[in-house]
This record gives C-alpha cells, structure tokens and sequence, in this order.
C-alpha cells in the first residue's frame, strides 16, 4: 500500500488541528506511504478554520478544507462527503481532537498492508472509564449499543463504534446506497451494511484526552444510533 486519503470529519476544533496535521504527516512518512492527502471535513463551524487551513496549506501542500454547509450538524454526512471527494482507493477515518493519536497510523498501516485486509479498526478498550478516558455517559452508551449490534445483527469487530479505522474505498463505493449516513458512526454503517463478509482486524490503541475543545457525543446522538440498530435489523430481516 503506497497511497491513502486521510478523512478528519470536525466541528469547532481549529485549535486541535493545528498541532494534529504536522502529526500525521510525520507518522505517514514514517508508514512508508508514499502518496496522500489530508481532508479536512467541517461541519460548518463557528471557529477559525479556514485561516488555519489557510497558513497550514503553506507547508502541507496534500491538505485539503471541505466545508459542509449545512443547518444540522452530522459527521456520518461529513465523512460521506470526505469519501466522494477522496482520490486514493485506501481511506483513514480519525477524528480531529487527538483522541486518535497519529502515531497508531504507522501500526493500523502495517496490518493493513501485511495482510490486506478489508477494514483495520484501531479498538478501544472498554473495560473501564480509566483506560477509555470516556465519561461514564459515553462509556455505558458505547457497551450498550455494541452489544445490542452484535447480539442483533453478529460481532463484527470489538469496536464498531470506533472512530479511527481504515479501509478499502471500494467497500463505500458498493454500498453507499444502503447506507444510514447519519449519526456520529460511519464505521458500523460500513461494515453492517456491506453484504460481502469483510476481512475486518482490530487493532488495540490506547484512546487519549481531548486537546481542546468540547465532546459532542449526547442523548441525541445516543438515539440516533439506537434508531440505526433498529434500521439495520429491519433491513437484515427482510432482505435475507
């Protein structure tokens, strides 16, 4: 694997970006990626992005500012926006706030490239709100929605609801008509609405602190996943 597209889906998090590019450009030259290109997807913030992308493009020649200039905001929709406009056939989804640290990119690209697998899914570990560094809110949520995904619809990964992965662009390309593109979790949208079995590894990271700014993760968006859940086992019943 030479080539990748990096998606950042944000919202508010200017400050977070500006220490986050030079991160992820020095771990993908050390992966051995010859080929890529940052994609900064913005939820139509409030904050300075643009003047940071701006003096940022001025070192970074690969970094990119998408804008989604919508009223209600959603990451599954800004992720989808990154994806159509993503030029390399392997994408990175992370987040913008430096709970996925860059330098996992290097171990999630290694399995990738080793052993070609379809999704590389850089899980968390849920055991406790010490090693997520979660609020017991996000913690309790995030068990109870991905036992329910695996008791309804089949264990697929230990995290779907991971924020962090990478996978083969082809695997959008072939079901982006199936997909629930709402919500703040495109990776389980992903892989439970892909038909072929996916070749789907886990990768163990550690999830860090928030540098700045604030969680969005709230009852709202706890419901729309439940809504999903319910989405999805709908579809699986009837068209199996």
């Amino acid at each position: 694997m030479n080539e990748i597209s990096i998606i950042i889906p944000i919202l508010n998090e200017s400050e977070n970006i500006k220490i986050l590019v030079p991160e992820i450009s020095k771990n993908i030259k050390i992966s051995g990626i010859q080929r890529y290109e940052i994609l900064i997807v913005d939820d139509n913030s409030e904050d300075q992005i643009q003047l940071v992308v701006k003096k940022l493009k001025k070192k970074f020649k690969s970094l990119k500012l998408l804008i989604r200039k919508k009223k209600n905001k959603d990451l599954s929709k800004s992720c989808v926006l990154g994806f159509e406009q993503s030029r390399y056939k392997n994408i990175l989804v992370m987040d913008g706030d430096f709970q996925h640290h860059p330098k996992y990119i290097i171990k999630l690209v290694k399995k990738f490239h080793k052993y070609n697998h379809d999704v590389v899914i850089g899980a968390r570990d849920l055991t406790s709100t010490k090693k997520t560094k979660l609020s017991i809110f996000r913690l309790g949520s995030s068990i109870v929605v991905i036992n329910l995904l695996n008791i309804i619809l089949g264990k697929k990964t230990s995290d779907p609801l991971s924020g962090f992965f990478l996978f083969k662009k082809k695997i959008y390309e072939k079901n982006k008509n199936k997909l629930f593109s709402r919500g703040y979790k495109i990776l389980a949208d992903l892989i439970y609405s892909s038909k072929k079995k996916l070749d789907i590894k886990d990768v163990s990271i550690n999830f860090g602190t928030r540098a700045k700014g604030e969680s969005k993760m709230n009852l709202k968006i706890l419901i729309i996943l439940l809504f999903f859940v319910f989405q999805k086992f709908k579809n699986k019943i009837f068209n199996d």
